[in-house]
């Protein structure tokens, strides 16, 4: 048996919103993959909002990310349903969507790659009416 070390590497990606919506960050995950050196292993990424999440979905037909919208729109309306309204009338309806996405993701790493399959992209889905800076930390561990 040959012993090896595990190799962990992180990674913090701003990235910028433009409001509701779903924003592909795949290659920026990939980059910092290629970066870490492990060819053998597990990408996790965590978001660090409670008003925004990460999804693997659909990268080649746009309608697929409009309809997920058009759904969690009509699952979770924005109106005056919410006690908490301090920052809008889109947050809290923001926070329950939050909530029933993940805020988390983790992808295998093979031969220096992310695992995903040829239709699968990684997305930051913005909830909120206006753009944010949001933060995602990239955990990699292999070898």
């Amino acid at each position: 048996m040959v012993a090896t070390s595990t190799l962990h590497y992180q990674q913090v990606l701003r990235l910028k919103t433009q409001g509701k919506s779903l924003g592909r960050f795949t290659r920026k995950v990939q980059e910092a993959v290629a970066a870490s050196g492990v060819q053998t292993g597990l990408c996790s990424i965590f978001l660090r909002h409670t008003s925004a999440s990460l999804v693997i979905q659909e990268n080649a037909d746009p309608d697929v990310l409009l309809d997920m919208e058009t759904f969690l729109a009509k699952l979770v309306p924005e109106g005056n349903y919410y006690r908490h309204s301090d920052e809008g009338p889109d947050d809290m309806p923001a926070h329950l969507r939050t909530a029933l996405t993940h805020t988390s993701e983790q992808i295998p790493i093979m031969n220096g790659r992310l695992a995903l399959g040829t239709w699968q992209g990684i997305y930051l889905w913005e909830h909120r009416g206006h753009g944010h800076t949001r933060e995602v930390v990239v955990h990699i561990t292999g070898t």
